[in-house]
């Protein structure tokens, strides 16, 4: 279905990368309806919100959001307005309550039926609900990106068997499914032909994809890296009770396709906070999952997740989650306070931390990190990485990029160089980036 005439449309996206593909897929989806993107929202005449609910903050994010259009809708009666992503998954019931501008929401299994439900809140002039999910339906998609660019991500899997009690992606985005191997390998053949240069493979816990045809997330990898074309090749995010040797073993035999970078989130240092928070494995064996990974790969750059604060959490086992940062040697990590959530088995634990007392290990984390992964990215300054050029900015003439290390760079350059991947000597590191040079054709055949 499609409107007689272009209507613009603007989507606000918080949240993790999931939450940025599937905007982008709802973008193709209404452009193909005749709906054209547009860059604020006053320019719109569709407003959607795509918001991730891990965290409480971005849930009261999207209820201020709305209130802030109401001006835009009193001017514009015609605006539709509507929420998806983990928050209408989750949220649907108290957002068509307490929300009475919202014209519709939608869950996250339901993005291809956006068109239908938007044309359906224009004609009728009633407020819609589509968040069901498809539970025994197979998970057959194709990839929309409009503008690929030189990086992009491509869906394995949707949803999470992984009952985390801190974990409320098993009932915003439902049980795990995986796509079949053969149609990931089509769409990451389509966007090479189409300019990409990097590969994303994107899941809640890609380790445990599991193809119809019985191959694994490493034979996936396996398959990809040496059958698309593409030049590099990166996944996120993994779970470390899933993460075994033929994985690693793959990794090493098909660098440099495969990116040298793992993100392994550990989430807590202690092994009796793991299992309240059921992780499924203990602190002595998540570091013997990093020591096979060191062994096997042994150029591996390694990041990972953080909560700080769960329930019950005492002085002596947040140390033990500091002591771990430093045994591995992250050189970047995510780490944010605990956040009850709803339908999840902490949030009614009776132990909460205090916010005031979350806050002040978090800050404590972010210090020993930041002593330590200064120490750590020095050890780039002088060498010369290969670097993939992503992005210009023409007002400092600069280019910037990423290495098969998952660095940012940022060097002088001009827009020809997107696209191309360069020796670029490292000049000066610090923990978030790096500044460098390309090498001269003198240096190439120094």
């Amino acid at each position: 279905m499609q409107t007689s005439e272009k209507n613009g449309v603007y989507i606000s996206t918080y949240g993790c990368q999931m939450n940025e593909n599937d905007s982008e897929r709802m973008y193709s989806l209404l452009e193909m309806a005749n709906f054209t993107p547009v860059t604020s929202a006053d320019q719109a005449d569709l407003i959607i919100i795509n918001s991730c609910s891990i965290r409480e903050k971005p849930v009261h994010k999207v209820y201020s959001e709305v209130g802030t259009y109401r001006k835009l809708k009193e001017q514009k009666p015609h605006l539709k307005i509507g929420v998806g992503g983990c928050v209408g998954q989750q949220e649907k019931d108290n957002l068509m309550k307490s929300a009475p501008m919202i014209d519709f929401v939608f869950g996250t299994d339901t993005i291809d039926q956006l068109p239908e439900l938007v044309f359906r809140a224009i004609e009728s002039k009633e407020r819609q609900v589509n968040a069901k999910f498809e539970h025994r339906a197979p998970y057959h998609v194709e990839t929309l990106v409009r503008n690929p660019g030189v990086s992009t991500f491509v869906n394995i899997t949707k949803g999470c068997d992984n009952f985390c009690t801190f974990w409320v992606m098993p009932y915003t985005r439902g049980r795990e499914k995986s796509r079949p191997m053969v149609h990931v390998l089509e769409d990451a053949k389509k966007l090479v032909k189409r300019g990409v240069k990097e590969i994303t493979l994107l899941g809640q816990n890609v380790n445990s994809y599991k193809s119809d045809c019985g191959a694994d997330f490493a034979d996936l990898i396996e398959k990809v890296a040496q059958e698309s074309g593409v030049q590099r090749l990166r996944y996120t995010t993994s779970h470390p009770k899933d993460f075994n040797q033929k994985l690693v073993d793959v990794m090493y035999r098909n660098q440099p396709v495969v990116c040298e970078y793992i993100h392994l989130p550990f989430q807590a240092g202690n092994s009796q906070i793991l299992e309240r928070m059921n992780r499924g494995y203990t602190r002595e064996q998540y570091l013997e999952r990093i020591s096979m990974i060191k062994k096997s790969i042994p150029n591996v750059v390694l990041s990972t997740d953080i909560i700080v604060g769960f329930p019950g959490e005492t002085e002596a086992e947040f140390e033990d989650t500091i002591s771990l940062v430093q045994e591995v040697g992250f050189e970047t990590i995510f780490a944010f306070m605990y956040s009850p959530r709803p339908f999840t088995k902490a949030a009614k634990f009776e132990d909460q931390v205090p916010e005031p007392v979350k806050s002040e290990r978090l800050q404590r984390l972010f210090a020993a990190h930041d002593e330590m992964a200064m120490k750590l990215v020095k050890r780039y300054e002088g060498q010369i990485l290969e670097v993939l050029i992503e992005k210009y900015d023409e007002k400092r003439k600069t280019v910037s990029g990423r290495s098969t290390q998952n660095k940012l760079l940022h060097l002088a350059g001009d827009a020809s160089m997107i696209g191309k991947t360069l020796p670029v000597r490292v000049l000066q590191a610090f923990p978030n980036t790096l500044r460098g040079e390309i090498l001269s054709t003198q240096d190439l055949h120094a």
